[in-house]
C-alpha cells in the first residue's frame, strides 16, 4: 500500500467516527427536545450514511 491509500483509509475512519459522534449528539438532543427540521434531516442522513457505508464495506470486503 502506498501513502495515498493509507491517507484515504485514515480519512474514511475519521469520517465514520465523526459521523457516529454527531449521530450520538443528535440522539441525545432528540431525547431532550424535538429536533429542528435541519437536525432531523441530519439525523436521518447520518443513519442512511452508516447503512450505505456498511453495505459498501461488506461488498468491498467480500467482493
Amino acid at each position: 500500500m502506498n501513502i495515498l491509500e493509507n491517507i484515504n483509509e485514515i480519512s474514511q475512519l475519521l469520517l465514520v467516527l465523526s459521523t457516529f459522534c454527531f449521530y450520538m449528539y443528535l440522539r441525545k438532543i432528540k431525547l431532550k427536545r424535538k429536533l429542528s427540521p435541519f437536525e432531523f434531516s441530519m439525523y436521518i442522513v447520518t443513519q442512511l450514511a452508516y447503512i450505505l457505508w456498511g453495505i459498501s464495506f461488506i461488498a468491498k470486503t467480500w467482493g
